[in-house]
Order: C-alpha cells, then structure tokens, then sequence
C-alpha cells in the first residue's frame, strides 16, 4: 500500500488528462490506496472536498495557503472555521492545511506580508489546536520561524511537507510529532541535503508525497527529457509516481521498496488518524 500525503488534485493541470478522478484511478491501479487532498483558498473548500468524496481514493484536507493569503481576508478565516465542524462529521475530512509560511517568494517575504502570513498560520494553528487536528504545512525557507510558533502552540501533529530544511531542523519537527514529507525533489541526484535527510532520519519520521502536478521526480523533468530523449515531451506530476519516487528512497536507504510502502503508510495513518479510519493498518 501507498499513500500520496499531498496532491493537488483539483488542479487545472489535470483537466486534459480527465481530471482529478481519472488520475486518481491511474494511481489506485498501481497501489496507491489514498491521496490526500489540500485545500489552498476558501474558494475551493468545496471543491477539494467534493473531489475527496468522489474518488474511492481521496480524502481531503481545508485551509489557506500562504501563497493565497495576499488576497485574504478575515472571512476566510471564519469560512473556514465555520466549515470544520461539518467537516468533522465527515469521513473524508483529515487535517487543516496547506497553511504555513513562505519566506520564498520576495512579495511574501517582505516585512507586512510575512506579518499577514504569520497571522494567518497562528489562526490556522488554534483551529487545529481547538479541534484537535493535524496539519499540513507549507515549509518554505520559514522553518524557524514555524517551528517558533509550533511551540507556541501545539497541535496534535502534521506533516512537514516538501522537507528542506538541516538535520537539526528535521530532528525538532520530528521531536513535535510531525513527519517530513519527501517527493519529487529527492529524486534529483544533485539535491544533497534533501537526499541525506532521506537517509540519516528514521524511516518512522518519513512519508511520501508527489504536491502534483508540482515538484515533478527527475524522468518527468525537463532537462531529463532533453538529456536523455529529445522526442519525449515531459508529462505532469501525477499520484501515480508515488511507487516510483517510494523506490528512489529505498534505494537510498539500502532496503526494499516494500519496506518503504509499510513503513511511509504506517506513518501516514499514525500521523493523520482520521486517515487510520479510512484504511487497514499497515502490517
């Protein structure tokens, strides 16, 4: 069993290839039994939420991305508190997230948005701590300053996703009851740091995901296509590269990719126990 801890499902770019529920369907043909599914903006609560019922594979987390926060207001804020407690009597329903911060992109990272940001995380987090709920976070050159409020105010537990940041960094996000997402990035020969924590973490402390259509593994990267076959034009990030990208890790790890597929399930479903309801433990 597989699970893909953070896809996009709903997004545009999937629309040419049948949408979110086709692609879905691609990836449980190959073992991937869940995906789980972030909301970024109020705008589409509905829509990630729709999509997790819908597909036999899919559950769906609400919250508001850092990179949507710009545009933000308090209502939202209150739309999305006003949307847990229903959510709550949903199956499908799993975490808060994405919400986070993002010291990346240079609008976001200048002195009155990050403020805004931070604002918005900090209410984010007390809706999880108040209805006892993991979240998906967003983890962009910002780990510090996560980890800061994280202490300030805990939460059940969550998942670091896209994991970047140093050893220590990790080691504190694991001592807080989160697990680190790995995807895409590791896959790439040249993302040392990414590729060490891959290894010198415990494989307790990891789970996989694809962010598709986002952070494409290295065969569906451009410059692995004109390296390595001029005439394959690179196709989108999709759920499906999960057992893939769960072969990269153990590789890395020197163990087998069974191992990994446990091990990453049962720390998914140890991680977001409204998932453990959805599907068998791993044994």
């Amino acid at each position: 069993m597989w699970i893909d801890t953070h896809c996009h499902l709903d997004a545009a770019e999937f629309i040419p290839s049948g949408g979110g529920a086709e692609i879905a369907g691609q990836a449980a043909a190959l073992g991937v039994n869940m995906i789980v599914i972030p909301a970024v903006q109020q705008a589409n609560f509905e829509t990630v939420a729709d999509l997790g019922r819908i597909v036999p594979n899919g559950c769906y987390a609400l919250g508001i991305h850092p990179i949507t926060v710009p545009s933000a207001t308090e209502a939202d804020l209150e739309a999305l508190r006003c949307a847990l407690p229903m959510a709550l009597q949903d199956p499908r329903f799993v975490a808060i997230g994405e919400i986070g911060l993002d010291f990346f992109v240079p609008m976001l990272k200048e002195a009155p948005m990050r403020e805004k940001q931070t604002y918005f995380f900090v209410e984010q987090l007390k809706m999880a701590r108040e209805f006892d709920l993991p979240v998906l976070l967003h983890v962009r050159r910002s780990q510090d300053e996560v980890l800061k409020q994280l202490r300030r105010i805990h939460v059940p537990s969550g998942i670091a996703h896209a994991f970047n940041g140093s050893l220590q960094q990790a080691k504190m996000f694991a001592a807080l009851r989160f697990k680190l997402g790995f995807g895409g990035a590791m896959t790439f020969t040249r993302a040392l740091q990414i590729r060490r924590l891959a290894v010198e973490m415990p494989l307790s402390a990891l789970v996989l995901e694809t962010d598709a259509p986002d952070i494409a593994p290295s065969w569906l990267h451009p410059t692995h296509s004109l390296n390595h076959s001029p005439n394959h034009i690179p196709t989108c990030n999709t759920p499906d590269q999960i057992p893939a990208i769960g072969a990269v890790l153990a590789h890395l790890r020197g163990i087998s990719a069974r191992e990994v597929a446990l091990a990453t399930s049962q720390n998914a479903l140890a991680v977001l126990p409204r998932l453990a309801n959805l599907l068998p433990s791993c044994s």
